[in-house]
């Protein structure tokens, strides 16, 4: 069956590849980006040219922007049957080089990003009594790395999202997913697409040498292992459409995508799931 579904940070990357994906599998997608009239204007063209694709503004950090973009989808499509939370930003750098500005800058995409489209959609979910948020968190939210931190606070923070309003939307019938991607050769990865490092220099000269081979080190870990498993982030489109297309009441709360790191993340997703039953137990909830 056909849904309609809204994707935030459609320019590039998985968005992209998830608009071309559930374009081509017969779903209805609004894909939202910013800049659509100057510098993703091309890309907004081409996305547009697809079958059953409509190209949207929106800036996640903005709320006029975010209401404005649900407001006209609304009143063109009459409802959004799945909200896919794709749009982010990483950087890495030393917590203590890091000015609370740039973290700020950052959570205000990765996280209140994610809340402000949540606030936009709900209201039209709940009147329907269905939905499906699926917010792409990261392979590492459940926990964290030196040189990442602000990065995955960010997304930790919207894993708590996606888990505490499964149980408030559960009488709506509106289901929650993230995603877990673990590391795909994309723009946010490779460089072409600029973050939000470390913007204190000075902090970083203080820690010295060894700071700078402990980061280079864990770099080197990352892309090593990119190269060494070849992964290809069609993976992540293919996974959102699976999603899409499963029953409703059927979808896990959490969907780790990470070939490297070879069933280690369902195992820790198994392990939060139980010793948190327990603890629910323990409080009589």
């Amino acid at each position: 069956m056909s849904k309609k579904i809204f994707i935030t940070g459609t320019s590039t990357g998985f968005g992209k590849l998830m608009t071309i994906t559930l374009s081509k599998a017969g779903h209805t997608v609004i894909a939202g980006m910013r800049n659509t009239t100057n510098k993703n204007k091309a890309v907004a063209k081409e996305l547009s040219a697809l079958p059953n694709v409509d190209v949207v503004e929106i800036d996640v950090t903005n709320d006029d922007s975010v209401n404005k973009a649900f407001e006209q989808t609304l009143a063109k499509h009459h409802n959004i049957d799945v909200l896919v939370n794709n749009a982010g930003v990483t950087g890495p750098g030393l917590l203590e080089a890091y000015s609370l500005d740039q973290i700020r800058a950052m959570f205000e995409i990765n996280f209140y990003g994610v809340l402000r489209t949540y606030q936009a959609v709900l209201p039209s979910m709940r009147k329907a009594k269905s939905g499906l948020v699926i917010n792409i968190t990261s392979g590492a939210s459940g926990h964290t790395l030196p040189f990442m931190i602000p990065y995955l606070a960010s997304k930790f923070g919207v894993e708590s999202i996606t888990e505490g309003l499964q149980d408030e939307l559960r009488q709506f019938n509106i289901e929650n997913v993230s995603i877990q991607p673990g590391i795909y050769p994309t723009e946010m990865t490779n460089g072409s697409k600029a973050g939000l490092p470390a913007d204190k220099p000075e902090i970083v000269a203080e820690y010295g040498e060894q700071a700078s081979n402990d980061f280079n080190k864990l770099g080197g870990a990352f892309y090593g292992k990119l190269a060494e498993f070849n992964t290809n982030p069609q993976t992540v489109a293919d996974g959102i459409l699976a999603l899409v297309n499963m029953e409703n009441g059927t979808r896990p709360l959490r969907y780790p995508l990470d070939a490297i790191a070879q069933g280690t993340d369902k195992e820790f997703i198994k392990a939060r799931a139980d010793i948190k039953a327990k603890w629910v137990t323990s409080y009589g909830m």
